[in-house]
């Protein structure tokens, strides 16, 4: 698949020096757990990204609980991991796929042509029983030029547009079933989910911690129509990264991320919710 890699594909060329290898391995309301594991085992020549403090922002106001990182700031780690323009970048996190699909979906953004996702993660490799090391790997600088793709990206004007039915194009809801209706809400201020807004839960885009084929991400989507603008949230931004990687393969190609997602909708006290 043209954003996947398997571990057979990785294990034959991990050592490669145009391949690097990005451990996005996180665990929300834990924010040491990822590096933890990191430091415990990786896939050799791996470089760890973390959640917050390299694939987000500054929290604001406005933009939710996971807003973009800056763009200069985030090249510069880029350059610092030894990554080029035409760089192999392989991602990966535990299986879940959400972090990974996270940092597939900022180097998109950047305009990266060689950005993939480890089918499995990194239980996958181990299970594989591939080789795993403690070592930290340093690699020399290198230079890096991103082309930002800004129509990969929505803001809260965009989505506001299609909820009030000013514009024409469908919102889906990338979180589980009861935190869309409202039923319970951990972490936003305020339940529910944005008007007019679908609910497909980001989970069933991996089973078991592996990304199905082409055919049947198809068939998830069957109901969505290729033709009209779709915008894509979360809770901040994260998860529904799984699902634009989902519809992308499905051949939705102009479906866009809501970048603040639900956290930056409720953030401007003008903005309604829905519930069930």
């Amino acid at each position: 698949m043209e954003h996947i890699k398997e571990i057979e594909w990785l294990s034959s060329n991990y050592l490669s020096e145009n391949v690097r290898i990005l451990d996005c391995r996180y665990k929300l309301g834990e924010p040491h757990y990822g590096k933890t594991l990191f430091q415990e085992a990786h896939i050799p020549g791996a470089v760890y990204f973390d959640l917050e403090e390299d694939l987000s922002g500054e929290i604001k106001v406005h933009g939710g609980r996971h807003p973009l990182p800056d763009i200069a700031d985030f090249v510069q780690k880029l350059q610092n991991a030894g990554i080029t323009n035409t760089t192999k970048v392989i991602a990966y996190d535990s299986g879940e796929g959400a972090f990974a699909a996270r940092c597939w979906w900022m180097l998109k953004y950047l305009g990266h042509k060689k950005a993939f996702i480890l089918n499995g993660g990194f239980e996958a490799w181990k299970n594989g029983g591939f080789e795993v090391t403690t070592q930290r790997t340093d690699y020399p600088s290198s230079e890096y030029h991103p082309v930002l793709q800004p129509d990969m990206a929505a803001a809260v004007e965009d989505v506001r547009m299609i909820s009030d039915g000013e514009a024409e194009g469908r919102l889906i809801d990338s979180r589980v079933k009861d935190r869309y209706l409202g039923r319970f809400e951990p972490i936003d201020k305020v339940a529910g989910h944005i008007p007019g807004a679908v609910n497909y839960d980001w989970t069933e885009a991996f089973k078991n911690g592996s990304f199905p084929s082409k055919e049947n991400h198809q068939k998830r989507w069957a109901d969505i129509n290729k033709d009209e603008p779709i915008i894509v949230y979360c809770g901040s931004g994260v998860t529904a990264a799984a699902n634009i990687l989902s519809l992308w393969t499905a051949g939705y190609k102009n479906a866009k991320l809501y970048t603040g997602s639900y956290s930056d909708w409720v953030s401007y006290e003008e903005n309604s919710v829905e519930t069930e």
